[in-house]
Parts: structure tokens; sequence; C-alpha cells
């Protein structure tokens, strides 16, 4: 929706470091005050050109109007809680110096239907923060199957996650594996997907076994340099401490003292799968990442390994699993809407 000339709203506020203040008028419209203690930061909230509060506006079709510290909210009831609880959680994280851009925004935009937004992000009062520590980042949920998800990451053995692309399955799979190698709760990190074309063949790639399987791994390598320097991935990768490599490469070891990742699992076939789990040793944490709906392999889902060890594993002692749907896509808003447009179809 179009911003309205500031002429038009009555700039009368309740001041208070984020202090919000609602009535309701005929119609079950509603309207909300807030007022932000920290100036230095409203740039970075409300973003350029106020592009933040345009943002929070078109999504839930509100009116916000921002005067110095102080911010007016006038739409339906529910909308306005949304909007005021979205535009208070930004703040936060804001103040407690993470990133804010168009996608947390959208997450928390997301986020503020849920009735525990703010146990979300804060943990219950007895409990931590729900967080990822890296070197480059704080890494917090962005939805609430992402909180389960995190939850399991630091508890659960061996974890399936499994979803649409864009819900941060492997992403945040890889951020607990560099915080727990940055801490010595294990000693290596090892990366795995299957070597399985997407639905076109390459041919023959030039080059020796790295140069041939880097092109698979790629999306391993994004995530590790989005959480460590590059500098430190490629020292810890040529001393054998970050491992990056085929399932193919995975037989006949144990991983002991490891935090053992499996991207794009949906395309290992069921011998595959059972040989990768096998490979579990002690001290050690698995993810096991796929999308069950985005098979590749030759027989499509009657032939993946991991619906079949979902199947027969889901509820053993020490296995997680965790289902991400198109409501917890933390990519651009379309992402989602594209997913469900496929998941959709008869």
């Amino acid at each position: 929706m179009g911003r309205k000339p500031t002429s038009s709203i009555d700039p009368t506020v309740v001041p208070a470091a984020i202090n919000s203040n609602e009535s309701q008028g005929a119609g079950g419209r509603a309207r909300a005050e807030l007022s932000f203690e920290n100036q230095s930061l409203l740039g970075a909230l409300f973003g350029q050109f106020d592009a933040n509060l345009v943002q929070v506006e078109n999504r839930l079709n509100v009116y916000i109007h921002a005067r110095g510290d102080k911010v007016l909210i006038e739409g339906a009831e529910d909308a306005v809680a949304r909007a005021r609880e979205t535009l208070t959680t930004m703040y936060d994280r804001l103040a407690q110096g993470q990133d804010l851009d168009a996608g947390a925004i959208e997450s928390l935009i997301a986020m503020s239907n849920e009735p525990t937004l703010e146990g979300i992000i804060s943990g219950e009062k007895e409990e931590p923060p729900i967080m990822i520590r890296t070197r480059r980042k704080t890494i917090v949920p962005r939805s609430a199957t992402q909180i389960t998800y995190m939850r399991s990451l630091s508890r659960d053995d061996i974890i399936f996650a499994l979803g649409p692309a864009g819900t941060g399955k492997t992403y945040l799979a890889v951020a607990q594996a560099v915080s727990q190698l940055m801490t010595g709760s294990v000693q290596r990190l090892i990366l795995s997907r299957p070597a399985v074309e997407a639905g076109e063949k390459l041919g023959f790639l030039p080059g020796d076994m790295k140069d041939k399987v880097d092109p698979y791994l790629r999306p391993l390598y994004d995530a590790l340099y989005d959480c460590m320097p590059p500098e430190q991935v490629e020292r810890r990768i040529e001393s054998g401490e970050i491992e990056i490599a085929p399932i193919a490469f995975m037989r006949g070891r144990t991983l002991a003292d490891a935090f053992v990742i499996l991207d794009e699992a949906q395309n290992t076939t069921r011998e595959q799968m059972k040989m990768f789990l096998t490979r579990f040793g002690q001290n050690s944490r698995m993810v096991i990442c796929g999308d069950p709906k985005q098979v590749d392999i030759p027989g499509g889902d009657r032939m993946s390994g991991l619906a079949d060890a979902v199947d027969k594993l889901e509820n053993v002692e020490g296995f997680g699993t965790i289902r991400f749907s198109a409501a917890d896509v933390v990519r651009h808003p379309i992402v989602g809407r594209i997913v469900e447009a496929y998941e959709g179809e008869a």
C-alpha cells in the first residue's frame, strides 16, 4: 500500500524506551504507538527511504508513520499487533548487533503470527537465547520450525532435516558444525552430498578429482564461507579439519569426534544411506538434509534412501526428525510462493 502524507497523522505518542500504546476505533480499526530509546539505530530500523517500514506496511496491510523516534501504526487490530511485534523485534535485533535485511524482516513478519514470538528469540526465562555463534555472525531462528531444528542440532545424535529449498536446513547445520568446531566440541567437520546431476547431463568435467566434484559441493562451500573467514576455511581444509567430499568417499570409514552433514540426501540410494549412517562414531553428530519432493535419481521416490531411512528410524532413540514447509522459506518471499504453487499440484 502507498504511504500517506504525514500531515494527515496525529503525532500524539507515548514516550518510553520501547513503549507501545494501543487504541481501537470503530470497525475493528486499531492504532499502536511506539517509541525507541536508541536513536542511532533508527536509520537501520527504518531502512533507506523507509524501505523496511514499507515492507512491513505492504505485507501486513497497515499504515506506519515515523517521526523522530516515534512510530504510529494504524490498521486492522490483528495486523497492527503483528506490525508492532515485528518492529519491536527488529529493533531488539539491531540492539544486539545482529544484521537486519529484507529476508530477516520477511521472516519476522511471518513469525509475528506465532503466539510465542518473544520466546522464539529470547528463549524461556530459565533458558539461554536460541542462537548459534560463529566467527562471522550470530544466527537466530527465522521461523518457528527453525527453533525446533536449532534445539535438535544441539541435542540429538542424528537429525533428519526435511523440506524445500530456502528453509535453512543445510545453512543452520553448517553453522552449528562451525560453532562446535570453534569451541572444540568436535575435532572435524565433514560435509558430503551425492554427486547427482539435477535433471541434466554435464558430461566430462576437466581437472583432478577435487575439480570434478567441487561443482556439486558448492552450496556447502558457500555456507562455510558465510560462517568463517575464507582464509580459515582454506587452512582447515588443507589440515583436514574440514573435509568436503562426495558420499562415495565415506565407505569403509568410522567418523568419530566429527560433525557430519549429508546434503541433498534425497538423491542417495538405500544402500548409500545405510552405508553413510553406519559411519557414525563416538562423540559425533550427524545431520541428513534433503527435500523428499526433489529426487533426481533413477526410480524417483521409490529408490530414495532418505525416505526409506526416515521411515525406518524416525522413532528410534537418538534420532530427531524436523519437517519444514513452504511457510518456513526464509529466502525472498517469492520463493515460498513458488514452493507452495508446485506443492499444490495434483
